[in-house]
């Protein structure tokens, strides 16, 4: 069976700093994670997280450590839509309707209208998968 996930993580790429070390409790940069010192740190791999390698956070504040390689083939930014954009999609959630009546809503406001027409894959990503919102400029 295959399987996808149905939370999105945080994480972040580990630059061998001294802050990172602290954070997520390594003994030293390149070295053994977490042993007794962290036991929600989990690894794969060889035990070791080096410089490029990623350190993911669970829903449930667990962390592990993934070669970048992996990183890249197994996880993918969430998409960035406009403010309007999100609250949109949390009105039509909050209301319990399903993506199709996202995408065939009559009331839509013409902001709402030009995003879906130029921007229906992200959109779709969004609803699904959940999203950032833009930061204003």
């Amino acid at each position: 069976m295959k399987f996808y996930s149905k939370q999105p993580i945080e994480a972040e790429q580990f630059d061998g700093s001294d802050e990172m070390v602290d954070k997520y409790e390594l003994i030293d940069a390149g070295t053994m994670l977490g042993t007794h010192h962290s036991p929600e740190l989990y690894l794969t791999g060889s035990g070791k997280v080096d410089v490029g390698d990623w350190i993911a956070t669970g829903v449930n504040g667990e962390h592990w450590a993934v070669t970048d390689d992996v990183f890249k083939k197994t996880y993918a930014e969430l998409p960035v839509v406009p403010h309007y954009v999100a609250e949109y999609i949390n009105y039509m959630k909050s209301s319990y309707r399903d993506i199709w009546d996202a995408i065939n809503y009559p009331f839509r406001s013409d902001n709402i209208n030009k995003y879906m027409e130029d921007n229906s894959e992200t959109f779709a990503r969004a609803w699904l998968d959940g999203y950032q919102v833009e930061r204003h400029k």
